[in-house]
């Protein structure tokens, strides 16, 4: 190992205690990590601080902003109080039925989608705490059920990565979409059975502080559907919008990541929001977490950690192998680098070529490799150090090891399901 990835592991490794010391505002420690980065000349200053113009943090930013003002219409007055009907009833049922409806919708903008896992997330921090069923036994299943489509349709991001790194590899064996749904849906059910036998399992406390969740719950101090009927439908349409134009992402480019920021800025010339909580929801602590992880995931990257580490890897396996268990380090490896660095189709990109071309050493089809590398890259999610699941440990106020005892257990699940799917599905020999 060199002095940079040495100096940039430690940097991490500093970074992620002092997030599970809980004695650090939430978002405070990466902004640390990141000008560490630049004091220890591992990045300069744009490079540190490049989460800060991060095309996914800015849509991110901007719909927390929409998010905001949505919270204050009927109709997610009405959303909340059948999901608090649900939680007031109380009991296993109750649970199991907010699992299924969650894992349903997500089947419409797919697994991975930011707006879709923010909206479930920001309706879930509004409820208040209910004995019969604590909200914080929600916001970490739901918010995890947020990126497993249980009808999975809308698989056109992971399919078309899977293509295009077996295309690169020189695979021309074609692949099926059918086939690749359902290798989605096995690892939804993977989560599922979790979920359910895990729910015993979570911690029972209030989360409606917003100060504890870093996320400014302007749903619990506003009144809802008080506003005038043009601005409640302007506001829905301006949801609409934000979340369209986040789905369109491959076909309108760079636009997308500004449509929900644009719309942030309809809300505050209509007066639906003020510049308070239009600024207070932009620079929320969540973002400023999402932001400053970025910087210490491409420092590791740029040091030659990952790369030294996969092919260390690659030389390790060897050549007599078992087949499952090939794909399953090199999912296992893929998911990890894509939580501790944050970065997903980077993590990706380095270890599908690896992956494709061991497979095909041994004389495999390398089709069941892709796409587990491909899909575990967005299911890694053990630690809270990027996107969703920072925002599940910041709303949901729960200490990393209650954090862990949950997520640990669904990490391992799901790759293991995920693995089991690709292996049934594209056979290896």
């Amino acid at each position: 190992m060199t002095m940079e990835m040495i100096l940039a592991l430690g940097i991490l490794v500093l970074m992620i205690v002092m997030i599970m010391s809980d004695k650090f505002a939430f978002g405070a420690p990466p902004i640390l990590a990141c000008l560490l980065l630049v004091v220890c000349g591992l990045s300069t200053v744009q490079e540190a601080f490049a989460g800060f113009v991060n095309p996914s943090v800015i849509m991110v930013a901007g719909f927390m902003v929409v998010m905001a003002g949505l919270m204050k219409t009927s109709l997610i007055g009405r959303v909340q109080s059948s999901m608090l009907a649900l939680v007031n009833r109380g009991g296993y049922k109750s649970y199991v039925l907010l699992l299924v409806v969650i894992m349903l919708g997500a089947s419409f903008p797919g697994a991975g989608a930011t707006g879709y896992y923010v909206l479930i997330l920001s309706l879930i921090s509004t409820i208040p705490y209910n004995k019969k069923m604590p909200t914080s036994k929600l916001m970490m299943p739901l918010g995890f059920a947020t990126n497993h489509p249980l009808v999975p349709f809308n698989v056109a991001l992971f399919y078309g990565v899977t293509v295009s790194v077996l295309e690169t590899a020189g695979y021309t064996g074609g692949l099926s979409m059918s086939k690749f749904a359902v290798v989605n849906f096995i690892l939804a059910l993977g989560f599922l059975a979790w979920a359910l036998i895990a729910y015993r399992l979570l911690p029972d406390h209030p989360i409606t502080e917003a100060e504890a969740s870093g996320f400014d719950e302007v749903a619990a101090t506003t009144e809802m559907g008080t506003m005038p009927a043009w601005k409640e439908y302007s506001t829905i349409a301006a949801f609409m919008v934000s979340v369209v134009g986040m789905m369109l992402m491959n076909v309108l480019g760079n636009a997308a990541f500004v449509i929900p920021g644009l719309m942030g800025a309809f809300l505050l010339i209509i007066n639906v929001l003020d510049f308070r909580e239009v600024r207070d929801n932009m620079v929320a602590p969540v973002i400023i977490m999402m932001a400053g992880v970025i910087g210490v995931a491409d420092a590791l990257g740029k040091s030659g950690f990952t790369a030294m580490i996969g092919d260390a890897v690659a030389n390790t396996l060897g050549t007599n192998i078992n087949p499952f268990l090939l794909i399953f380090i090199f999912a296992l490896l893929t998911s990890t680098c894509a939580t501790f660095t944050g970065s997903n189709m980077g993590s990706v990109y380095i270890f599908a070529p690896i992956a494709i071309a061991t497979s095909i050493s041994l004389g495999l089809n390398p089709a069941a490799a892709a796409i587990a590398v491909v899909v575990s890259g967005w299911n890694g999610g053990f630690m809270p150090i990027d996107g969703m699941p920072a925002m599940i440990l910041g709303m949901g106020r729960y200490k990393l090891p209650q954090f862990w005892l949950f997520s640990v257990p669904m990490y391992l699940i799901r790759i293991f399901a995920l693995c089991v799917g690709t292996i049934v599905m594209f056979p290896v020999s």
